[in-house]
């Protein structure tokens, strides 16, 4: 079979890589992909961009392909998987209506709260509404965190510490920072704990957990400083653990999948689940997502022995209670981030690349995100976020010291990542 991934990120790379595994895949096709997709064999990049939806349609059916993976969750929002299957093409990732789960925070949070799923207490403005969102926070008091309510590129959160930034936040986001994502905002209570992010497939029917994952969002080591794409992951977690985990399939996935089919929404793909686990073991949903994790999905891949495609074809089939129990190998994970100087503000582009050769022999993988292959055959940087180094070991230790031992390999200008990876589970 043929399969075509949408996307350009590690995420996708990281997919195409896990497709192309299994001798069943003889062609990935990414549209539009990156360096380390275009030098992978077995994968083609077409320069389709993501929502280039006619372009991404005819390279599918030019190509006789069988299955379409949607990496990004623009391309959900806008819709990508009702138009492909109006073409007959066969789509792993959610329609637009059920793509609202991340597209709107204000969509999701009332949905939560008609299923009685656990989830901060919050309420919602529109910018019309300036003066009482301001008013809410005053009456709340802070720690308080405030988000926009559309897709606003992992930029659109803040946890406000005083109440001049909370008063800073809405001004920016009412302001036109964030687009069309900022005209409504959503002010939530200020959850401690550690966060967990619990990835699940569905057909519709059947929701059945990956591993659990935490990842790093923050640039600085010790989780300080401005939020980032995501500095890096590790898995499983043993912050989830199997009790939690089963609490988390009936209190948190289930009801979703319930909430979905009462609202006659039948969604296909991955429900992402950003949890906060609190001190005391109490669980609460942070914000949902409609796609597979960046960094979570470079580490959690790896460590999956059931072949991709037949899970998500499972998906799309309504048949993935067949596929049950999904088949891991043991060990540890984890993902380092090696991103531009600057990021996540501004950053400069075209740095070469070296020593993806060295890493590799170390074992570890190189899933690139932000780079590109130049007119002269050489991999350069064209991202805030470069590559995602994933090693796996026998525990977090070890899978944690492979990662280092490669990211150490490799080099390019201004070259920069965190050095503490997974300290919560170092040592478990």
């Amino acid at each position: 079979m043929k399969v075509l991934v949408v996307g350009n990120g590690g995420r996708e790379h990281a997919l195409a890589w896990k497709l192309l595994q299994s001798k069943k895949v003889e062609q990935v096709i990414c549209t539009p992909g990156n360096g380390g997709t275009a030098m992978m064999p077995g994968c083609q990049n077409y320069p389709f961009a993501v929502d280039d939806f006619q372009g991404i349609k005819d390279c599918a059916l030019a190509n006789d392909v069988s299955l379409v993976v949607v990496g990004p969750e623009v391309p959900l929002a806008l819709g990508i998987t009702d138009f492909l299957q109006v073409h007959n093409l066969k789509v792993f990732g959610p329609t637009q209506t059920g793509a609202q789960l991340e597209a709107s925070k204000s969509w999701a949070k009332a949905l939560m709260q008609e299923a009685g799923i656990p989830t901060a207490a919050s309420a919602v403005f529109t910018h019309t509404l300036m003066d009482a969102a301001i008013a809410y926070v005053r009456e709340q008091g802070v720690p308080i965190v405030i988000k926009a309510d559309g897709l606003a590129a992992g930029k659109g959160v803040t946890v406000a510490q005083t109440i001049a930034e909370a008063e800073a936040a809405i001004a920016e986001a009412f302001g036109g920072a964030f687009g069309s994502a900022g005209e409504c905002v959503v002010i939530e209570e200020f959850l401690p704990g550690q966060e967990a992010s619990v990835l699940a497939l569905t057909d519709g029917k059947t929701v059945v957990p990956l591993l659990p994952a935490q990842d790093h969002k923050q640039v600085g080591e010790g989780d300080t400083g401005p939020n980032t794409g995501g500095m890096g992951a590790y898995t499983p977690t043993p912050i989830v653990t199997p009790a939690l985990q089963e609490r988390i399939q009936q209190e948190v996935l289930e009801p979703t999948i319930k909430a979905f089919r009462d609202r006659g929404i039948d969604y296909c793909g991955v429900i992402y689940a950003g949890l906060m686990i609190a001190p005391n073991g109490d669980l609460k949903v942070l914000e949902f997502n409609c796609r597979f994790g960046d960094p979570e999905t470079q580490a959690i891949l790896p460590l999956l022995e059931t072949p991709l495609e037949d899970l998500m074809l499972a998906c799309v089939e309504k048949r993935l209670a067949q596929m049950l129990p999904i088949q891991w190998k043991p060990g540890a994970a984890g993902c380092v981030v090696m991103a531009s100087a600057g990021y996540p503000g501004s950053y400069e582009k075209g740095k070469p690349i070296a020593g993806l050769d060295k890493a590799a022999d170390t074992g570890a993988i190189a899933f690139h995100a932000g780079t590109k292959l130049s007119s002269e055959g050489e991999i350069v940087t064209d991202g805030g976020r470069v590559l995602g180094i994933t090693a796996i070991g026998s525990n977090f230790d070890e899978a944690l010291a492979n990662a280092y031992q490669a990211v150490d390999c490799i080099e390019f200008e201004g070259a920069y990542c965190r050095r503490d990876i997974g300290y919560r589970v170092k040592n478990i």
